[in-house]
């Protein structure tokens, strides 16, 4: 029993370990521009710059699992402790968030729709709520605008008038920009010094905005009104397991429909189109099938989405969408699940859980963003 438990918790802090390591590499990376194995003039100094990141995000994951675990402690449900899962592409000079997040796994069983309610929405609500410390540290404790000069001196040249010169001349060495949400939207116009408010090209750069702005979106993807995600535990405990199965596939074929817009495009070639649909159709054929239906009605509702898409991107050609959140569609379909499974005790919610569950569905809307990343 003691090596047993001495291999558990060994495994939990290796995997922390590793993942701090890895926000941090990655984080040096977006605040810095360099890379550790490709960037001769790399320091000691880059690494540690890479703490203003990994220190805030990590935090936030972690207060959210923990906000899962110690719930599920309350209710007396068996749960592990959080496996954190650490990702770095550094190494092919690419650029990573340095984690795919944290998972804790329940292994004794959900006996109420209330206790399915307060686990999952325990989580969010903990993590959101540090996620508006960190972003209101960083929007109040915005470097002077000259900052982006230390990360870009090719921009100095420009002054302070570098957008008018950089961008549209491809100078931007990252090529990406964050897309933005309701509640980040109020931050920038709110609280920010409008004198230092970086370009949304530029805010990878800026730790605290980046870290919380990551937060705000794997919040948003946590409160998905689906399956057993933690906004699907939220829909269950709301409306029922009759009434989640209905708004969590509507949500899910709308969610598909949002990203694919990202990935279709009309009037390529004819050949490559024929190519590439049937591709893209089989992929969410093979999405789909995860929902229970027959195969001809699953190759139906492929066919019908990308029929959809493709006259949406046709007709409204200005229309899109983001085809990253593909890989969550799959997980959803396929691994995750979109319906939610019934307790034994499935009596309604007290008036007091209902209206935090209506918050955390106003969290999520606030936090969401059709478009978190822009390649440019």
């Amino acid at each position: 029993m003691i090596e047993k438990n001495f291999r558990y918790y060994a495994k939990k802090i290796l995997l922390f370990v590793l993942t701090f390591i890895t926000t941090t590499l990655a984080g040096s990376e977006w605040i810095t521009n360099r890379f550790i194995f490709n960037s001769p003039d790399y320091s000691w100094a880059d690494f540690l710059a890479g703490l203003h990141y990994s220190i805030p995000f990590l935090f936030i994951l972690t207060v959210h699992e923990f906000g899962h675990f110690f719930t599920a402690k309350y209710h007396k449900v068996e749960v592990t402790l959080p496996n954190y899962l650490p990702l770095w592409l550094g190494f092919m000079s690419a650029v990573s968030f340095g984690t795919m997040g944290a998972l804790i796994r329940i292994v004794g069983p959900i006996k109420s729709r209330k206790q399915f309610f307060d686990i999952g929405i325990a989580g969010p609500i903990a993590g959101f709520v540090v996620a508006l410390g960190v972003l209101f540290y960083g929007f109040t404790n915005l470097p002077e605008p000259e900052y982006i000069f230390e990360i870009h001196p090719e921009y100095e040249q420009y002054g302070l008038d570098y957008a008018d010169h950089v961008y549209d001349n491809g100078e931007e060495m990252m090529g990406i920009s964050l897309g933005n949400n309701l509640l980040f939207s109020w931050f920038e116009e709110n609280v920010a010094d409008p004198e230092r408010l970086p370009n949304h090209r530029e805010i990878i750069h800026y730790p605290y905005l980046f870290a919380g702005f990551l937060a705000l979106f794997f919040t948003a993807l946590n409160l998905i009104p689906i399956g057993q995600l933690d906004g699907g535990h939220v829909i269950y405990g709301l409306f029922g397991a009759k009434n989640h199965q209905i708004i969590a596939f509507t949500l899910y074929m709308i969610f598909t429909f949002v990203a694919g817009l990202g990935l279709i495009t009309a009037g390529i070639d004819l050949g490559d189109f024929a190519l590439y649909s049937a591709m893209y159709v089989g992929f969410l054929y093979f999405s789909f099938k995860g929902l229970g239906f027959q195969q001809s009605t699953t190759l139906m509702i492929a066919v019908g989405m990308f029929v959809a898409q493709y006259l949406t991107t046709y007709i409204f050609p200005s229309v899109t969408g983001f085809s990253g959140y593909l890989l969550f569609v799959f997980l959803l379909g396929r691994l995750i699940g979109v319906k939610h499974p019934v307790a034994p005790d499935d009596r309604p919610l007290s008036t007091g859980r209902k209206v935090l569950g209506w918050i955390c569905l106003i969290i999520f809307i606030i936090c969401f963003s059709f478009e978190p990343l822009v390649l440019e």
